[in-house]
């Protein structure tokens, strides 16, 4: 079965409370079975626009992943995280 991946790509504006997001949201990322990939560290745009945050979490599939995203815990983390950045999040599924 293929893994399931969320990939995020933020710009922090408020890293004080981004801060308390990530607690928030790594604290969901155990209940959830996630295997954070990468969660920030180094970064350069090879091609098109960056931003200079990005993670990527493994899941066991497509499903646990948008279980994880729609669960009350991290929609909790979402709500803080909302006014403290500008970016984008997405579900992928892995190859097979």
């Amino acid at each position: 079965m293929a893994k399931g991946y969320i990939i995020v790509r933020m710009t922090v504006t408020d890293p004080e409370t981004y801060r308390e997001y990530a607690a928030m949201a790594s604290e969901a990322m155990k209940l959830h079975g996630c295997k954070p990939l990468v969660r920030g560290g180094r970064s350069e745009a090879l091609e098109g626009e960056a931003r200079p945050r990005n993670v990527v979490l493994e899941f066991d599939s497509y499903e646990a992943a948008r279980a994880y995203y729609y669960s009350p815990e991290y929609q909790a983390a979402v709500e803080k995280r909302r006014p403290a950045g500008i970016g984008e999040v997405v579900l992928v599924e892995g190859v097979d």
